[in-house]
């Protein structure tokens, strides 16, 4: 079987946690247990996010005023390489040496028309509290919003239209290779009237990402990882329900939040019409169970 696999942020670092390299390697080898327990057998794709990684970055390079800031396409290929290498390490030392593994840097299309240069609503970065952020803000030009309990800088998150990788990726995957891509959702990349690449300022949803990734790979299954075992009807209520399957039609009137769950339920949707299989969103802790068809939220044609 053919799996696509999007790590959460919180594969990667949980919220609070301070942004150290130990932390995200702790979390990752946890990432890795699971992802090698449903790989024997099946080929497998990892995505990831990166925000906290990508806004972390930007923070550094504002520290450095010799020179103008690095542009967050340069920012989230780093961070694809250096996600990519430690998701990398820790899946070889649980996998058998014979298993290869590749992460490629993966630059996707994306409309300069979009409306989400516009309005920005992609959490990057720390959290901050609103006195903090809104200083922040003032001072640096960035566009604040609130998430949960506290504050985070946003930025343009465009959707994605075409992955220019798409080959190689599927050479890889068909010679058994296991293949991290598409980190941070891509590079957000312009293909100008002159056939010129350029890189723009956004961050592509990772979940959005992985979707097109899935469909375009003809892919199995795309499991959605995150910190919650599936979606929820009244989330944070105590009336809260989790739902164990649904079709797209029957999310589709469900007020999720825009930047956490609503990009999830909106890709694993367009998978499921695009191909007639199953999106799972569920618990990173699940993950073998949500392959084996014993949890998580379950999106079926």
């Amino acid at each position: 079987m053919r799996i696509v696999v999007a790590l959460g942020g919180n594969a990667l670092l949980r919220r609070g946690e301070p942004l150290t390299a130990e932390n995200q390697r702790a979390n990752i080898r946890l990432a890795a247990e699971r992802i090698a327990e449903v790989a024997p057998g099946n080929e497998v794709v990892i995505a990831h996010g990166n925000g906290p990684q990508v806004g972390l970055l930007a923070l550094q390079s504002l520290a450095y005023t010799e020179v103008r800031p690095y542009p967050l396409d340069v920012l989230g290929a780093q961070t694809e390489a250096m996600i990519g290498y430690v998701i990398e390490q820790e899946l070889g030392n649980l996998l058998p040496q014979d298993q290869s593994l590749a992460t490629l840097l993966t630059m996707i299309e994306v409309d300069p028309a979009d409306p989400a240069f516009t309005d920005p609503t992609k959490f990057i970065g720390p959290i901050y509290l609103e006195e903090e952020a809104e200083r922040l803000a003032a001072e640096r030009g960035w566009t604040v919003k609130q998430d949960g309990n506290a504050w985070r800088r946003v930025v343009p998150s465009p959707k994605p239209r075409r992955i220019f990788e798409l080959l190689p990726i599927r050479s890889l995957v068909e010679h058994g290779v296991v293949v991290i891509c598409a980190g941070g959702g891509g590079i957000p990349t312009v293909l100008d009237e002159h056939g010129v690449l350029h890189g723009v300022e956004g961050v592509i949803d990772k979940d959005l990402a992985a979707s097109l990734l899935a469909r375009e790979l003809e892919a199995d299954l795309l499991v959605i990882a995150t910190d919650v075992d599936g979606v929820y009807v009244g989330w944070g209520t105590g009336d809260q329900r989790r739902v164990e399957s649904a079709t797209p039609g029957d999310l589709e009137g469900l007020d999720l939040p825009a930047g956490s769950m609503g990009p999830k339920v909106e890709a694993a949707c367009a998978f499921v019409r695009a191909t007639g299989k199953e999106a799972v969103i569920g618990s990173l802790a699940d993950i073998g169970d949500i392959v084996n068809a014993h949890a998580g939220t379950r999106i079926h044609p």
